[in-house]
């Protein structure tokens, strides 16, 4: 392998083809709903890298002295996880019971630091969730151009279960537990919230780590994003994942090419919306598009869905959900029975909640023109390959990425 370097461009490309990455992308519409999501991730780099790698092998070994071995071998390096930390430790809740906490950080890039990615609560939060967030959020920073590495953090309750102070205590030791292990600082990596968390949990965070590790660091308050405004905090954060969203969508449906071939209207008005989610990212969602002329036909919650034909007003649900805990029982719409609204008739459909919602086994029965992913990997490879042949769809790591981009001037 001595004169690598030197072999005919041809010959190079046969040697990968059993070696690199350009054969991945084969196996990628191969994968089962039942990867594991981190894999799935992969799966998705490896596709992205099979339509890249050639085309450096054929720029950099001509111009440079940069050899296909070298090109490989930083594909995988981009890949793989660089950290993860698994963390217990004991809490005594209000009760006076004890119980152990169970979370991960994972830190999948420090090719640009600090690494960037939120903190979720959720009792199904794993270890190989993490890691693939934290895969996405380095590919997410790369494509705004927003200059931090990938990280993802969760723990392993559900925070409907706890007291206000009992949360505090937890997030409190969380922020100790990463503090000593080098898992948080403005300038190593900075959490924000995700689901389950907020900008209280945020600024528990930052009190927790000024007042202790970074005590001598004129820039502790930092170390987090997605503050309250009176603690540093910045205008429009809470927002910002769901404006994302509308934007990315106000890109394509505005354009009339991608318009004619989805067979719609260029424009958002009375066009049928259905979202998964009634979280900060799809109340937010449902607001933008709403004030854009679009008619939010279906909500679907954990708990249960609702629609209108009509239309479901963003502030009226909202202001439901604060006092009533749900939105079951909304009187501006129905609760939906039968067949999930996912596969409703709609234009846009914004599965803005879980990850792997989209799957091989009901794909073919979505009848949206466009899907923008307002959560992280709600479509799974195997849907994935179903979807495009049949709509538009416009991936997380563009459409949700308004978060992390008004996150990087707070952190400034």
């Amino acid at each position: 392998f001595a004169n690598y370097c030197m072999m005919p461009l041809p010959t190079i490309r046969k040697f990968l083809q059993n070696r690199s990455l350009l054969n991945m992308g084969r196996h990628f519409s191969a994968m089962s709903d039942e990867t594991p999501f981190f894999k799935m991730v992969e799966g998705f780099f490896d596709k992205a890298a099979s339509h890249v790698e050639q085309k450096l092998i054929s720029e950099l070994t001509i111009k440079s002295d940069i050899t296909a071995k070298q090109i490989h071998g930083i594909m995988k390096m981009i890949k793989a996880c660089n950290h993860v930390i698994h963390i217990q430790f004991p809490f005594r809740n209000d009760h006076g019971d004890f119980e152990i906490i169970e979370g991960w950080r994972a830190q999948h890039s420090l090719h640009r630091l600090p690494c960037k990615g939120g903190i979720r609560y959720s009792p199904h939060v794993h270890k190989d969730e993490v890691k693939a967030l934290s895969a996405l959020m380095t590919y997410k920073n790369a494509v705004v151009d927003v200059p931090f590495g990938g990280a993802k953090a969760g723990l392993k309750i559900d925070p409907k279960r706890y007291s206000v102070p009992e949360l505090e205590r937890i997030t409190r030791r969380f922020t100790i537990e990463l503090a000593k292990k080098g898992f948080i600082g403005p300038g190593l990596d900075v959490p924000a919230p995700d689901m389950g968390t907020g900008e209280r949990e945020m600024a528990w965070i930052a009190d927790t780590y000024a007042y202790t590790t970074g005590h001598n660091d004129i820039h502790a308050k930092g170390c987090v994003t997605g503050k309250p405004i009176s603690q540093g905090g910045i205008h429009g954060r809470i927002s910002a994942t769901g404006r994302g969203v509308f934007h990315a969508v106000e890109n394509f449906i505005n354009e009339p090419h991608y318009c004619s071939t989805l067979g719609i209207e260029p424009g958002f008005k009375d066009k049928t919306v259905i979202i998964q989610g009634f979280g900060n990212v799809g109340l937010h969602t449902m607001r933008y598009l709403h004030r854009a002329g679009a008619r939010v036909i279906g909500i679907l919650e954990k708990d249960g869905s609702i629609f209108n034909e009509q239309g479901i007003d963003p502030r009226g649900l909202e202001d439901f959900l604060i006092e009533h805990g749900t939105i079951i029982g909304f009187p501006g719409a129905k609760v939906h029975k039968g067949e999930s609204l996912l596969f409703h008739e709609c234009d846009i459909l914004a599965p803005a909640a879980m990850e792997k919602q989209l799957i091989a086994t009901n794909a073919s029965q979505v009848k949206a023109k466009i899907i923008v992913e307002g959560a992280n990997g709600p479509t799974t490879p195997a849907a994935d390959e179903i979807l495009r042949q049949k709509c538009l769809v416009i991936p997380d790591l563009y459409a949700n990425a308004g978060g992390v981009t008004v996150s990087y001037f707070e952190w400034l």
